[in-house]
């Protein structure tokens, strides 16, 4: 399993109004170009956002669906691509003093990525969650610049 965390220097309020608005979903996470709610009631259970992948002149669309949430401490996703199957993908949020631990745990469940789960793929996905949680950690610092306490 790919667990990465990452200190983010605002209260976890402030994140999780990252985490729970479906608009800014592309902007912290690694790979989609744009992305759109299905549902309405993002991040409830059963929630689902389209997104769209692009690799030169393809695009491929997958859908994220909430399976777990916690309002402003968890929140577990399940991303389906259908080339490459389904993935697990667990966010908790820490208080960590003023700031917030994020903890990232991310691994293969169906599929080419969990058939081909190993070390090499386990890598990657380290490398992905490096660049996802310190853009989280960006679009959350940008947009509530000044915002420091609960």
């Amino acid at each position: 399993m790919a667990v990465r965390h990452q200190l983010i220097r605002r209260p976890p309020q402030v994140v999780w109004t990252v985490l729970a608005d479906p608009d800014a979903y592309s902007e912290w996470v690694v790979g989609p170009s744009e992305s759109a709610p299905l549902d309405d009631d993002w991040p409830a259970v059963g929630a689902r956002l389209r997104y769209t992948v692009r690799m030169g002149l393809w695009s491929f669309h997958g859908v994220t669906t909430v399976r777990h949430v916690e309002p402003g401490r968890e929140l577990e996703l399940e991303a389906s691509f259908k080339a490459l199957g389904t993935a697990r993908i667990f966010l908790q949020l820490r208080p960590w003093g003023q700031d917030t631990l994020v903890v990232c745990d991310e691994h293969p469940l169906r599929g080419v990525g969990g058939t081909l789960h190993n070390p090499a793929t386990e890598a990657l996905l380290q490398l992905r969650h490096r660049g996802m949680l310190a853009r989280l950690a960006d679009v959350s610092e940008r947009r509530h610049q000044g915002v420091r306490h609960a």
